[in-house]
Protein backbone atom coordinates (compact mmCIF):
# COMPACT_ATOMS: atom_id res chain seq x y z
CA UNK A 1 0.00 0.00 0.00
CA UNK A 2 1.30 3.46 -0.91
CA UNK A 3 2.51 5.67 1.94
CA UNK A 4 2.76 9.45 1.84
CA UNK A 5 4.56 12.06 3.90
CA UNK A 6 2.02 14.72 4.87
CA UNK A 7 2.64 18.13 6.43
CA UNK A 8 0.41 20.60 8.25
CA UNK A 9 2.38 23.84 8.45
CA UNK A 10 1.12 26.24 11.10
CA UNK A 11 2.30 29.47 12.62
CA UNK A 12 3.98 27.76 15.56
CA UNK A 13 4.47 24.09 14.60
CA UNK A 14 4.85 21.88 11.56
CA UNK A 15 2.94 18.65 12.13
CA UNK A 16 3.88 15.77 9.89
CA UNK A 17 2.75 12.18 9.47
CA UNK A 18 3.26 9.06 7.40
CA UNK A 19 -0.21 8.14 6.15
CA UNK A 20 -1.23 5.20 4.01
CA UNK A 21 -3.95 5.42 1.37
CA UNK A 22 -6.44 3.75 3.72
CA UNK A 23 -5.79 6.64 6.18
CA UNK A 24 -3.73 4.54 8.57
CA UNK A 25 -1.36 6.91 10.35
CA UNK A 26 1.92 5.01 10.61
CA UNK A 27 3.86 7.69 12.44
CA UNK A 28 3.24 11.28 13.52
CA UNK A 29 5.33 14.05 15.05
CA UNK A 30 5.99 17.79 14.91
CA UNK A 31 8.76 20.38 14.89
CA UNK A 32 8.73 24.14 15.55
CA UNK A 33 7.93 26.26 12.50
CA UNK A 34 10.92 28.37 11.44
CA UNK A 35 9.81 31.99 11.42
CA UNK A 36 13.13 33.56 10.40
CA UNK A 37 14.11 32.63 6.84
CA UNK A 38 12.83 30.77 3.82
CA UNK A 39 16.07 28.76 3.64
CA UNK A 40 15.51 27.51 7.18
CA UNK A 41 11.96 26.47 6.30
CA UNK A 42 13.11 24.55 3.23
CA UNK A 43 15.84 22.77 5.18
CA UNK A 44 13.42 21.86 7.98
CA UNK A 45 11.13 20.15 5.46
CA UNK A 46 14.15 18.61 3.75
CA UNK A 47 15.50 16.97 6.90
CA UNK A 48 12.13 15.34 7.57
CA UNK A 49 11.97 14.16 3.96
CA UNK A 50 15.46 12.63 4.28
CA UNK A 51 14.20 10.35 7.08
CA UNK A 52 11.41 8.85 4.98
CA UNK A 53 12.32 9.36 1.31
CA UNK A 54 12.92 5.68 0.61
CA UNK A 55 9.45 4.68 1.87
CA UNK A 56 7.08 7.28 0.43
CA UNK A 57 5.35 7.90 -2.88
CA UNK A 58 4.86 11.64 -2.46
CA UNK A 59 4.54 14.68 -0.21
CA UNK A 60 1.20 16.32 0.56
CA UNK A 61 1.30 19.65 2.35
CA UNK A 62 -1.23 21.96 4.03
CA UNK A 63 -0.04 25.58 4.25
CA UNK A 64 -1.42 28.95 5.37
CA UNK A 65 -2.02 31.66 2.80
CA UNK A 66 -3.55 32.20 -0.62
CA UNK A 67 -2.46 29.29 -2.79
CA UNK A 68 -2.91 28.07 -6.35
CA UNK A 69 -2.97 24.31 -5.61
CA UNK A 70 -2.60 23.28 -9.25
CA UNK A 71 0.66 25.19 -9.74
CA UNK A 72 1.91 25.01 -6.15
CA UNK A 73 2.17 28.79 -6.14
CA UNK A 74 1.73 30.86 -2.96
CA UNK A 75 0.65 34.48 -3.28
CA UNK A 76 0.82 34.83 0.51
CA UNK A 77 2.07 32.62 3.32
CA UNK A 78 -0.05 33.74 6.26
CA UNK A 79 2.14 33.82 9.38
CA UNK A 80 5.12 32.79 7.23
CA UNK A 81 6.03 36.29 6.08
CA UNK A 82 9.00 35.07 4.05
CA UNK A 83 6.62 33.31 1.65
CA UNK A 84 5.09 35.65 -0.93
CA UNK A 85 4.71 35.35 -4.70
CA UNK A 86 6.60 32.09 -4.67
CA UNK A 87 6.23 28.69 -6.31
CA UNK A 88 6.72 26.74 -3.11
CA UNK A 89 6.46 23.33 -4.76
CA UNK A 90 9.20 24.07 -7.28
CA UNK A 91 11.45 25.43 -4.54
CA UNK A 92 10.90 22.50 -2.18
CA UNK A 93 11.36 19.96 -4.97
CA UNK A 94 14.92 21.21 -5.45
CA UNK A 95 15.55 19.87 -1.93
CA UNK A 96 12.98 17.04 -1.98
CA UNK A 97 12.80 15.59 -5.52
CA UNK A 98 9.46 13.78 -5.30
CA UNK A 99 5.82 14.30 -6.35
CA UNK A 100 4.46 17.09 -4.18
CA UNK A 101 1.30 19.17 -3.71
CA UNK A 102 0.34 22.03 -1.41
CA UNK A 103 -3.04 23.46 -0.47
CA UNK A 104 -4.51 26.13 1.79
CA UNK A 105 -5.06 24.80 5.31
CA UNK A 106 -8.81 25.52 5.57
CA UNK A 107 -9.35 24.09 2.10
CA UNK A 108 -7.39 20.98 3.07
CA UNK A 109 -9.73 20.57 6.06
CA UNK A 110 -12.64 20.72 3.62
CA UNK A 111 -10.97 18.16 1.35
CA UNK A 112 -10.82 15.75 4.29
CA UNK A 113 -14.60 16.06 4.68
CA UNK A 114 -15.24 15.75 0.93
CA UNK A 115 -13.04 12.71 0.55
CA UNK A 116 -13.58 10.76 3.74
CA UNK A 117 -15.82 12.65 6.16
CA UNK A 118 -19.16 14.39 6.65
CA UNK A 119 -19.48 15.77 3.10
CA UNK A 120 -18.85 12.67 1.00
CA UNK A 121 -22.47 12.62 -0.20
CA UNK A 122 -22.89 16.23 -1.37
CA UNK A 123 -22.19 18.26 -4.47
CA UNK A 124 -22.42 21.79 -3.04
CA UNK A 125 -21.80 22.94 0.51
CA UNK A 126 -19.50 24.77 2.89
CA UNK A 127 -17.11 24.19 5.76
CA UNK A 128 -16.92 26.70 8.61
CA UNK A 129 -13.99 26.35 11.02
CA UNK A 130 -14.59 28.16 14.33
CA UNK A 131 -11.16 28.92 15.71
CA UNK A 132 -9.08 32.03 16.39
CA UNK A 133 -10.73 33.38 13.26
CA UNK A 134 -13.22 31.79 10.87
CA UNK A 135 -11.69 29.28 8.49
CA UNK A 136 -13.85 28.69 5.48
CA UNK A 137 -14.30 26.80 2.27
CA UNK A 138 -16.97 26.54 -0.40
CA UNK A 139 -17.56 23.22 -2.15
CA UNK A 140 -18.86 23.16 -5.71
CA UNK A 141 -19.52 19.98 -7.71
CA UNK A 142 -17.88 17.92 -4.93
CA UNK A 143 -14.64 19.87 -5.20
CA UNK A 144 -13.08 22.68 -3.21
CA UNK A 145 -14.03 25.97 -4.88
CA UNK A 146 -10.93 28.17 -4.86
CA UNK A 147 -12.22 31.05 -6.96
CA UNK A 148 -10.48 32.96 -9.74
CA UNK A 149 -7.90 34.40 -7.31
CA UNK A 150 -7.78 31.39 -4.94
CA UNK A 151 -9.42 33.23 -2.03
CA UNK A 152 -13.05 32.07 -2.23
CA UNK A 153 -14.49 31.15 1.15
CA UNK A 154 -12.37 33.53 3.26
CA UNK A 155 -15.20 33.86 5.76
CA UNK A 156 -13.18 35.73 8.40
CA UNK A 157 -13.56 38.93 6.37
CA UNK A 158 -17.39 38.92 6.19
CA UNK A 159 -18.82 42.06 7.79
CA UNK A 160 -21.65 41.66 10.30
CA UNK A 161 -22.56 45.36 10.66
CA UNK A 162 -22.64 47.87 7.81
CA UNK A 163 -22.18 50.69 10.32
CA UNK A 164 -18.68 49.40 10.97
CA UNK A 165 -17.33 48.25 7.65
CA UNK A 166 -13.83 49.67 8.04
CA UNK A 167 -12.54 47.90 11.17
CA UNK A 168 -12.20 44.33 12.39
CA UNK A 169 -14.62 44.89 15.28
CA UNK A 170 -17.64 43.58 13.41
CA UNK A 171 -15.87 41.09 11.15
CA UNK A 172 -17.20 37.54 11.38
CA UNK A 173 -13.82 36.39 12.69
CA UNK A 174 -14.10 38.82 15.61
CA UNK A 175 -17.74 38.11 16.41
CA UNK A 176 -17.56 34.33 16.12
CA UNK A 177 -13.97 33.33 16.69
CA UNK A 178 -13.15 31.92 20.12
CA UNK A 179 -12.74 35.45 21.52
CA UNK A 180 -16.25 36.24 20.27
CA UNK A 181 -17.66 33.26 22.16
CA UNK A 182 -15.94 34.45 25.31
CA UNK A 183 -17.29 37.98 24.79
CA UNK A 184 -20.90 36.75 24.41
CA UNK A 185 -20.57 34.75 27.64
CA UNK A 186 -18.92 37.64 29.49
CA UNK A 187 -21.77 39.93 28.43
CA UNK A 188 -24.31 37.56 29.98
CA UNK A 189 -22.31 37.00 33.16
CA UNK A 190 -21.41 40.72 33.42
CA UNK A 191 -17.79 39.85 34.09
CA UNK A 192 -14.30 40.33 32.64
CA UNK A 193 -13.18 36.90 33.81
CA UNK A 194 -11.74 34.83 30.97
CA UNK A 195 -12.77 31.25 30.32
CA UNK A 196 -11.51 28.69 27.84
CA UNK A 197 -13.90 27.12 25.36
CA UNK A 198 -13.85 23.93 27.42
CA UNK A 199 -14.75 25.81 30.61
CA UNK A 200 -17.58 27.67 28.87
CA UNK A 201 -19.26 24.49 27.69
CA UNK A 202 -18.65 22.79 31.03
CA UNK A 203 -20.54 25.62 32.74
CA UNK A 204 -23.38 25.35 30.22
CA UNK A 205 -23.61 21.57 30.47
CA UNK A 206 -23.81 21.95 34.26
CA UNK A 207 -26.89 24.14 33.91
CA UNK A 208 -25.57 27.72 34.03
CA UNK A 209 -28.40 29.54 32.26
CA UNK A 210 -26.48 32.77 31.65
CA UNK A 211 -23.62 30.92 30.00
CA UNK A 212 -26.17 28.96 27.96
CA UNK A 213 -27.70 32.23 26.78
CA UNK A 214 -24.26 33.53 25.80
CA UNK A 215 -23.59 30.40 23.75
CA UNK A 216 -27.04 30.67 22.20
CA UNK A 217 -26.36 34.27 21.16
CA UNK A 218 -23.05 33.13 19.65
CA UNK A 219 -24.84 30.29 17.81
CA UNK A 220 -27.49 32.72 16.52
CA UNK A 221 -24.79 34.91 14.98
CA UNK A 222 -23.09 31.88 13.42
CA UNK A 223 -26.43 30.69 12.05
CA UNK A 224 -27.15 34.14 10.58
CA UNK A 225 -23.91 34.15 8.61
CA UNK A 226 -24.42 30.54 7.52
CA UNK A 227 -27.84 31.64 6.25
CA UNK A 228 -26.18 34.43 4.24
CA UNK A 229 -23.59 32.03 2.77
CA UNK A 230 -26.35 29.54 1.95
CA UNK A 231 -28.57 32.10 0.21
CA UNK A 232 -25.66 32.97 -2.09
CA UNK A 233 -24.33 29.45 -2.62
CA UNK A 234 -27.25 26.99 -2.05
CA UNK A 235 -25.53 24.56 0.33
CA UNK A 236 -26.73 21.00 0.85
CA UNK A 237 -24.77 20.73 4.10
CA UNK A 238 -22.56 23.01 6.18
CA UNK A 239 -19.89 21.25 8.24
CA UNK A 240 -18.71 22.97 11.43
CA UNK A 241 -15.12 22.41 12.51
CA UNK A 242 -12.68 23.78 15.05
CA UNK A 243 -12.06 22.76 18.65
CA UNK A 244 -15.49 23.78 19.96
CA UNK A 245 -17.29 21.84 17.24
CA UNK A 246 -16.86 18.68 19.35
CA UNK A 247 -19.58 20.08 21.62
CA UNK A 248 -22.96 18.59 20.59
CA UNK A 249 -24.67 21.55 22.28
CA UNK A 250 -23.09 23.98 19.83
CA UNK A 251 -24.18 22.05 16.72
CA UNK A 252 -27.67 21.69 18.19
CA UNK A 253 -27.97 25.43 18.88
CA UNK A 254 -26.66 26.47 15.45
CA UNK A 255 -29.20 24.19 13.75
CA UNK A 256 -31.99 25.41 16.07
CA UNK A 257 -31.21 29.05 15.32
CA UNK A 258 -30.94 28.39 11.58
CA UNK A 259 -34.35 26.66 11.70
CA UNK A 260 -35.73 29.71 13.52
CA UNK A 261 -34.45 32.07 10.82
CA UNK A 262 -36.09 30.01 8.09
CA UNK A 263 -39.34 29.73 10.06
CA UNK A 264 -39.57 33.49 10.51
CA UNK A 265 -38.80 34.32 6.89
CA UNK A 266 -41.34 31.77 5.72
CA UNK A 267 -40.22 31.10 2.17
CA UNK A 268 -39.53 27.87 0.33
CA UNK A 269 -35.75 27.98 0.03
CA UNK A 270 -34.00 24.68 0.75
CA UNK A 271 -32.56 24.58 4.27
CA UNK A 272 -29.08 23.08 4.68
CA UNK A 273 -28.20 20.53 7.34
CA UNK A 274 -25.64 21.50 9.97
CA UNK A 275 -23.14 18.70 10.68
CA UNK A 276 -19.92 18.51 12.69
CA UNK A 277 -16.69 17.90 10.82
CA UNK A 278 -15.66 14.26 11.08
CA UNK A 279 -11.94 15.01 11.31
CA UNK A 280 -10.41 17.09 14.10
CA UNK A 281 -6.71 17.66 14.74
CA UNK A 282 -5.61 15.58 11.74
CA UNK A 283 -8.01 17.18 9.25
CA UNK A 284 -5.38 19.23 7.42
CA UNK A 285 -3.03 16.25 7.10
CA UNK A 286 -5.78 13.99 5.76
CA UNK A 287 -7.20 16.66 3.46
CA UNK A 288 -3.76 17.39 2.03
CA UNK A 289 -3.41 13.68 1.29
CA UNK A 290 -6.82 13.57 -0.45
CA UNK A 291 -5.86 16.57 -2.60
CA UNK A 292 -2.53 14.93 -3.47
CA UNK A 293 -4.10 11.61 -4.49
CA UNK A 294 -6.78 13.31 -6.58
CA UNK A 295 -4.22 15.56 -8.28
CA UNK A 296 -2.04 12.67 -9.41
CA UNK A 297 -5.05 10.61 -10.49
CA UNK A 298 -5.82 13.45 -12.93
CA UNK A 299 -2.20 13.49 -14.11
CA UNK A 300 -2.22 9.72 -14.70
CA UNK A 301 -5.41 9.89 -16.81
CA UNK A 302 -4.20 12.74 -19.02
Amino acid sequence: MNTYLTFDVGGSAIKYALIQEDLTIVEKSSVPTPLDTLDNFVETIGKIYDKYKDNIKGIAMSMPGIIDPDKGYQYTGGALRYIADLNTVELLQQRCPINMTIGNDAKCAANAEIGYGSLQDIQDGAVVILGTGIGGCLIKDHQVHTGKHFSAGEFSFIKTDFHDALTWDSAWSTRNGITGLLARVQEQLETDEEYSGFEIFELANNGNEKVMEGINQFAFEVATQIFNVHIIFDCEKVAIGGGISVQPLLIELIQKNLDNIFDHLGFGVFKPEIVPCHFRNDANLIGALYQHIQTYKKVETQ
